[in-house]
């Protein structure tokens, strides 16, 4: 197996809070501003004066997880370039209800024009890491790791995946291009797990740098054949614990086990303890409540 400094890309390394594409959170921002700014903010060029500026602070309304801060101020810079927006906190942290996250000051139309484009991203960010953090506490003293899936908003997969990893997650494949997950339908169409392998292994094994071959597994007995088959991880499939533990003993080692479906804060820790090396969990991305940030201008 390789080791943590050359893992495939399939599974992050964890080791910090990764970088924005900045490229990526372009794209975003102008999408998100072309469907809520279109041709312009009416409301504030009616009644705002044109010399009017406003200063503002960010707050937190209850205590959150912060992920998304420098897409906030992308936004604010991108409609009114001339802004300032100075972070007092960063992704990442944890902060308590009431905290001031950042001071906004400019022209009073851009920043209204922006306001809401912006919260909306940090909140929902925001919400992300703090789903994500639950998690990662309830298993934070064991030998397993949180891993994301690819149950994302569309469009949002990039930045979402950020969001975990300022949770304290690591990042499971980007997508269907960076890591080979063999499922059922695969088995179902080659014969085999082994036949399955065996033909990704044709495709991969010269790649550089090296793709992660995964199986899905859903009986022991799959897992098993997985596991003779030379594959990196593989997935155990809505197994309790105690299946969990046998598949374990079964992989002894020749492959990582990622623990996955149905997972909640109620079941990980047990989860966890059955010695499994990941559990990956879609509801971080897929469905974590956007937190409550205000926006108070002055």
């Amino acid at each position: 197996m390789p080791s943590e400094s050359d893992r495939p890309v399939g599974i992050g390394s964890g080791a910090q809070v990764p970088e924005l594409d900045p490229s990526d959170v372009r794209r975003v921002i102008e999408a998100a501003l072309a469907e809520d700014v279109g041709t312009g903010d009416i409301t504030s060029l009616a009644v705002i004066p044109e010399d009017l500026r406003f200063h503002g602070v960010m707050r937190a309304r209850h205590g959150m997880v912060i992920a998304g801060l420098p897409v906030a101020a992308e936004v604010f810079r991108t409609v009114e370039p001339s802004v300032r927006f100075h972070a007092l906190v960063s992704d990442g942290d944890a902060v308590a209800e009431g905290a001031i996250l950042a001071e906004i000051g400019g022209p009073a139309r851009g920043l209204l024009a922006a306001e809401r484009t912006a919260l909306n991203l940090l909140q929902t960010l925001s919400g992300i890491a703090t789903a994500t953090r639950q998690f990662v506490d309830m298993i934070r003293d064991t030998s397993c790791t949180l891993l994301d899936t690819r149950k994302t908003i569309p469009g949002l997969r990039n930045l979402s995946k950020y969001a975990t990893r300022c949770g304290g997650a690591r990042n499971h494949r980007r997508g269907l291009f960076d890591a080979i997950l063999i499922k059922d339908n695969h088995i179902a169409v080659c014969g085999s797990i082994r036949a399955a392998v065996a033909r990704a292994h044709e495709s991969v094994d010269r790649a550089n740098p090296p793709i992660l071959i995964e199986v899905e597994c859903d009986t022991l007995d799959q897992v098993a054949e997985a596991a003779d088959s030379i594959v990196d991880m593989i997935l155990l499939d809505n197994m309790n614990p105690d299946q969990l533990r046998q598949a374990v003993a079964l992989v002894a080692g020749r492959a990582k086990t990622e623990a996955s479906g149905g997972v909640t804060l109620e079941t990980i820790r047990a989860i966890a303890e059955s010695g499994v090396d990941y559990v990956s969990v879609g509801r971080i991305t897929q469905s974590a409540p956007a937190v409550d940030i205000g926006l108070d201008w002055v």
